[in-house]
């Protein structure tokens, strides 16, 4: 009878998972307006993407948007587009670096704060048709992408530090706002947005500067229903509204219009319920940056196993060069990413976050009857979990390696463990259940003594 009960729980609690996942859409004033749930699904299983922050600022190598006014003078900034010949871009190389880092779609700045756009729009002068380099950035990249089996999307900032019609000024813009006109500038989004998705194909509308006065909720949510209505797949972030309380970047409540979370420079927190992405980059800056400090292959892997250890995908910046090159040591670390998955995809793409909640030396992820563990720090001569009530493990192995031995003692299992990692970066084990995975609720792992990895490996050396 208890058998029968908690199988009831389990299974209530599993369905009820998957419709609370689904809470997305064009927020009040559309409340049958809800997020493409098999858009929204085909997303979540791919979990890794490339963002690419890239424009003329490059030339100046500072932020791109936000150093306008601050460290470029806005005259000069406003500018560059006359110097930007990029003559080195190669729209097959950007989306083989993807590829080769095994993301599975790519998401590019169409238009940051400074209103620059990558593509030859008809409604602006201000555009890559009118730089020396009179080439369309963004038509060479999304055929590529379709070409190599990358989903395309784009970036599009919603404030524009540049068009008169928008009403705020930023960097100490002397420009009056008497004569601007936020009617007339969204009519110019509007038909920017229609280019993204008609002639484009734009799969995803990343939106971003929403936080500003001249926008509002009910500009966001009819900015939304405008981008389902020419396309009814596309997803659009939460940013398209007022609903993001801060850089934790999760939409406050169903009021509010957009499709997932967007937690930024951050790794959500673990929320199985609700779908998100972290935007993070691989160096420090967006744009680049000579000698930006670049994070690690052992930082960036971690990245993306606790991304999706919290149930997330990871969008991960690369910033090309002023000649349209992503520089080497970042198209290395994107190997050494890619290098990895195809040992340990399997733990990634198409996974939920879970069972066992994240720690700082470990996260899991859950797919069919199998659970992975994801192990950042080397817990000594055995692994100890929680049991799992109202399954079984049958077995646990290293992935792509040899069977561990399992015991259970005191409403816990121990992985008997090999000596040292097979991975010092994230080493991954793997559990055969004889149930699916997706039916265990969340548990705290709040047991194992970490050695700490450096240490140990400084100790074999010094022996």
């Amino acid at each position: 009878m208890k058998t029968f009960i908690l199988s009831v729980i389990l299974f209530f609690f599993s369905e009820s998972l998957a419709a609370q996942v689904l809470v997305g859409g064009g927020g009040e004033a559309n409340p049958d307006l809800k997020t493409n749930v098999q858009a929204l699904k085909n997303w979540q299983a791919l979990r890794f993407g490339l963002f690419i922050h890239w424009g003329p600022v490059t030339l100046r190598g500072t932020e791109i948007g936000w150093s306008r006014g601050r460290e470029v003078p806005i005259e000069e900034y406003d500018n560059l587009y006359k110097e930007f010949n990029p003559v080195l871009f190669n729209a097959k190389e950007w989306v083989a670096a993807a590829k080769a880092a095994g993301m599975k779609y790519l998401i590019i700045t169409s238009k940051h704060h400074d209103g620059f756009c990558l593509w030859d729009s008809k409604y602006t002068d201000y555009d890559i048709m009118s730089s020396p380099f009179k080439r369309d950035v963004l038509k060479e990249l999304a055929e590529e992408c379709k070409r190599q089996d990358i989903l395309f999307g784009t970036y599009y900032s919603i404030l524009d530090w540049h068009h008169p019609d928008y009403t705020t000024r930023h960097g100490g813009d002397p420009r009056p706002v008497g004569q601007s006109d936020m009617n007339r500038y969204i009519v110019y989004l509007k038909n920017q947005i229609r280019e993204l998705i008609e002639i484009y194909h734009t799969n995803i509308l990343w939106f971003d500067g929403e936080w500003e006065d001249s926008w509002d909720h009910e500009k966001g949510m009819d900015l939304y229903r405008y981008a389902r209505g020419l396309r009814d797949d596309i997803l659009i972030n939460n940013r398209v509204d007022k609903g993001r309380k801060d850089m934790q970047g999760m939409t406050l409540s169903q009021k509010f219009a957009g499709d997932f979370g967007t937690p930024e420079q951050r790794v959500g927190a673990f929320e199985i319920e609700r779908p998100w992405e972290s935007c993070i980059t691989i160096c420090r800056q967006w744009a680049w940056k000579p000698n930006d400090r670049m994070k690690s292959l052992r930082e960036c892997i971690q990245t993306l196993a606790k991304t999706a250890g919290g149930g997330g995908n990871l969008l991960l910046n690369v910033s090309p060069m002023l000649d349209g090159r992503i520089e080497q040591r970042q198209i290395d670390r994107l190997r050494g990413m890619g290098e990895w998955l195809k040992k340990n995809g399997e733990s990634i793409y198409g996974t939920q976050g879970g069972p066992f909640k994240p720690t700082d030396w470990m996260v899991s992820t859950r797919k069919g009857n199998q659970i992975f563990i994801h192990l950042f720090n080397w817990p000594g001569k055995e692994l100890v979990l929680p049991e799992l009530s109202g399954c079984q493990i049958l077995s646990a192995r290293l992935m792509g390696g040899r069977e561990m031995k399992i015991m259970h003692r005191n409403g816990q299992i121990a992985i008997q463990l090999p000596p040292d990692p097979v991975d010092e970066n994230d080493t991954v084990i793997v559990l055969k259940l004889d149930k699916e995975s997706a039916t265990i609720p969340p548990l705290n792992v709040t047991e194992n003594i970490i050695r700490d990895l450096v240490s140990c490996r400084r100790r074999q050396l010094a022996t």
